[in-house]
């Protein structure tokens, strides 16, 4: 355990370097999506939100396969998703000109995104209603639960398959393929190497203050592993390329939801998830995702209001959490 000054040294340096490794992968995907001729579009949704997410599903491997702590990855998920909700575009229409969206982004990945919490909602039902051992308090996720949310992946990247096959590609870029590729695999090892800091530093934290593992994912952790996608959706949004701001933010809560977590189901086995925290928690998701919904299809553009309004939502939720913990509110009980 390290001191409570420590950690927070810790924890900045670790967030420094996820943001390096971050910073270097958006760079060499970009490339290597020219390069292969992807629509940009899928480039968004696919690419750069699986990469932008490493961040996330590092976490969970780290949390259950070293440090024993699936609660806390999960939290990690669950935070960083709604923090890529509200906070990211949020800041990408306050930093750019406008935010415009498109009737693909509300019809197709938002409405697949608000699916996949669906998808999630039921492998937690179904854990804690017909594996044994589950209870109303508590799901039991096991790796024959966790294909249904990955199968539903399957299907989200087959959809965007789809759109790759009329498109007419660019000609590609002059790159050294294999340079690309190798930087690729530095900037994710970086990003590992970052999680791993960060998730020891709200370990920490966590004893020191005798708070519970889930709360730190749900903040610190989400919000440090959130910085690839704020840092695409930023540029991506100043380089007037709302489509990518956009679709890189549902596309990587996509994967996080669908992937994420049942991987480290996979890794651990068999996991359980405090059923009386999950559902408060996705339910919280579920309506941030309406409302950013909402937002996105009103007038297909996300004003500079409607950005304000996202960022005290999440204000919200920081609030709400803190007094969960701190026992002056009891709405989700047993965190």
């Amino acid at each position: 355990m390290f001191g409570p000054a420590l950690s927070v040294g810790l924890a900045l340096v670790s967030t420094a370097v996820i943001w390096t490794g971050s910073e270097r992968l958006e760079s060499s995907a970009s490339r290597l999506s020219r390069y292969y001729g992807l629509p940009v579009a899928v480039h968004g949704a696919v690419v750069v939100a699986v990469g932008s997410s490493f961040p996330e599903l590092s976490s969970v491997v780290i949390s259950t396969l070293v440090h024993g702590e699936f609660s806390l990855g999960v939290g990690a998920i669950v935070g960083s998703a709604i923090f890529n909700l509200l906070v990211i575009p949020a800041a990408a229409a306050l930093m750019s000109e406008e935010l415009e969206a498109t009737r693909d982004i509300v019809h197709k990945d938002a409405q697949f995104y608000i699916i996949s919490i669906l998808v999630l909602f039921l492998t937690f039902a179904l854990g804690a209603t017909y594996v044994p051992g589950g209870t109303n308090e508590a799901a039991i996720l096991t790796p024959t639960l966790a294909i249904l949310p990955l199968l539903t992946y399957g299907i989200y990247v087959f959809l965007q398959y789809q759109d790759t096959r009329d498109h007419d590609a660019a000609t590609p870029p002059d790159i050294s393929v294999r340079r690309e590729w190798a930087w690729l695999a530095v900037a994710l090892t970086l990003i590992a190497v970052g999680v791993e800091g960060i998730v020891s530093a709200a370990l920490s934290l966590g004893e020191f203050f005798g708070t519970p593992p889930f709360l730190w994912g749900l903040t610190v952790i989400a919000a440090a592993t959130s910085l690839p996608d704020t840092f695409v959706s930023v540029r991506a949004a100043r380089d007037d390329d709302s489509i990518t701001s956009l679709t890189n933010v549902l596309g990587s809560n996509t994967f996080n939801l669908l992937v994420a977590i049942p991987v480290g189901v996979l890794l651990a086995g068999s996991v359980t998830v405090n059923f009386l925290v999950a559902i408060p928690m996705l339910g919280f998701l579920a309506f941030a995702t309406i409302v950013f919904v909402v937002f996105t299809r009103t007038h297909l553009e996300l004003t500079n209001p409607e950005a304000y309004a996202l960022l005290a939502l999440y204000a919200v939720f920081l609030v709400w959490m803190t007094l969960e913990t701190v026992g002056v509110v009891d709405g989700v009980q047993g965190i």
